[in-house]
């Protein structure tokens, strides 16, 4: 990923709480010789010194069969937001787009017992509808062993991560400022968004 210096997210606690904010990414792996890419629902894990991301495909999805055999790049990202010349001093501006993005680079591996898989599934519940555990242990077991055997679990130890908080760090104090008012009071929450994690650039 692209990223000057004064766009680059350093810490590595900012970047994994990022991750788990954001955790519906897109993981982009190689078809012969072609890009292919799936939304899904991650589990972040930091296990000891080792940053594990857990998911599952479902089985009829041809990119669970090619996953394995490379490098995986998994895109976490939001919010983001267009900025308008209007908030520059100067007149000689052109447009551009306010963002955050963490790549995160591993190989996967499969996930091969079932008894892990209905953990896996468990936890996700867990992390995404708590509720739903109680509702989820009541089902038949023959059930969930069918909605089981549709997909196919995996998890990625990262071996790369690259983080991006692309805020005005490059404007002045001023137009920072013109921006984060404006965002600030904005219907749109991406914007809202954007002005909050401007706004922390300060703190």
């Amino acid at each position: 990923m692209y990223t000057p210096k004064y766009f680059q997210i350093t810490d590595h606690k900012e970047i994994v709480s990022f991750m788990q904010k954001y955790s519906f990414a897109t993981i982009v792996t190689n078809m012969d010789g072609v890009p292919q890419a799936t939304h899904l629902p991650f589990l972040i894990e930091q296990r000891d010194d080792k940053l594990v991301l857990v998911s599952h495909f479902a089985k009829a999805n041809l990119q669970s069969e090619v996953v394995f055999n490379d490098t995986s790049l998994v895109i976490f990202t939001e919010p983001h937001a267009y900025i308008s010349p209007s908030n520059y001093e100067k007149e000689l501006n052109v447009p551009t787009w306010n963002y955050l993005a963490v790549h995160a680079y591993g190989k996967a591996t499969l996930i091969e017992d079932k008894a892990e898989v209905g953990k896996l599934l468990e936890k996700m519940i867990g992390f995404y509808e708590a509720n739903y555990l109680k509702k989820w242990a009541q089902l038949p077991d023959d059930y969930k062993f069918k909605m089981m055997n549709g997909i196919v679990g995996f998890e990625i130890v990262v071996e790369d991560i690259q983080g991006k908080k692309k805020l005005s760090q490059n404007r002045t104090e001023v137009e920072r400022e013109n921006i984060i008012k404006s965002f600030s009071n904005s219907a749109d929450q991406n914007e809202k968004d954007i002005a909050g994690y401007m706004a922390g650039l300060k703190d």
